[in-house]
């Protein structure tokens, strides 16, 4: 929750700054108007989902679970490599939308709620689909408290940017935190084979891979913790480890190697 927050709360402060800056902070209401209306869109749609779920019988929740699961693993993945590209230019684009909007627009305020509800919307449906993947894990109090201070550095961290109290390195921010996503995505892939089982779509590959229940049992506190945030198992199947390992490899590669610096012309 802090990297999606991370996000959002970059875009709205470039965003915020760039009026500020240019003079036109009169237009900040309508900013602050499509964030709260973004974050209240976000929650509706987690709050409905989650009673949505409650009502099926118990085969109809696991298919709800891996769908759920599969959902927030292509969200994930695709808002990871997202970022990874558009953050580069991500100032200057904004700044040039502003601009056309500011120069252009009829309905400007309406323009500049749409442009920040979208910023957050966009996180928040990820953080949607992410939370309800993991809370179907059992986690306990645990889970929404560290969510809720993901999101609430993450301001901290918005309004410090915003108000030039501090200077992150974003770049390596994302990089980490994108590595660790996928990381997340892994274990919510290898969940849903699990949970495809458990719904009766999915028996191949049952055989148990591996068994750490007297080594790392998944009700331990630590074992709480990992299969909350990355999916951990005790006693994984063969096919959710397989799915893990197939999903992970490519990813993190792909990755990487849109991380590393590009090299000068004629450089061994």
């Amino acid at each position: 929750m802090l990297r999606e927050g991370m996000e959002a709360a970059l875009i709205v402060s470039i965003i915020a700054s760039y009026l500020k800056q240019s003079g036109q902070g009169r237009w900040m209401p309508a900013v602050l108007a499509g964030v709260v209306l973004a974050i209240v869109a976000s929650l509706a749609l987690g709050v409905g989902m989650n009673a949505m779920q409650a009502e099926f019988p118990q085969k109809q929740q696991e298919l709800f679970e891996a769908a759920v699961a599969l959902i927030a693993v292509v969200v994930l993945t695709s808002m990871v490599f997202w970022m990874r590209k558009a953050a580069r230019h991500m100032k200057q684009q904004l700044h040039g939308s502003i601009q056309q909007v500011l120069e252009t627009s009829r309905h400007k305020a309406l323009a500049l709620v749409g442009m920040a509800f979208f910023a957050v919307a966009r996180e928040g449906l990820e953080s949607v689909f992410f939370l309800l993947a993991a809370f179907q894990q059992d986690v306990g109090v645990a889970a929404p408290v560290g969510a809720m201070l993901g999101v609430v550095v993450s301001v901290a961290l918005g309004l410090a940017l915003y108000y030039g109290g501090i200077r992150l390195d974003l770049r390596r921010f994302f990089r980490w935190t994108g590595v660790f996503i996928l990381l997340v995505a892994a274990g919510l892939l290898s969940g849903a084979v699990r949970a495809l089982h458990e719904a009766g779509l999915w028996n191949g590959l049952q055989t148990v891979a591996y068994d750490l229940t007297r080594v790392l049992p998944s009700g331990s506190p630590l074992g709480v913790v990992l299969g909350g945030v990355l999916g951990y198992h005790d006693a994984p199947a063969i096919g959710e480890v397989l799915v893990w390992w197939v999903f992970m490899i490519p990813a993190l590669w792909l990755f990487w190697q849109g991380t590393r610096p590009a090299r000068l012309n004629g450089a061994a």
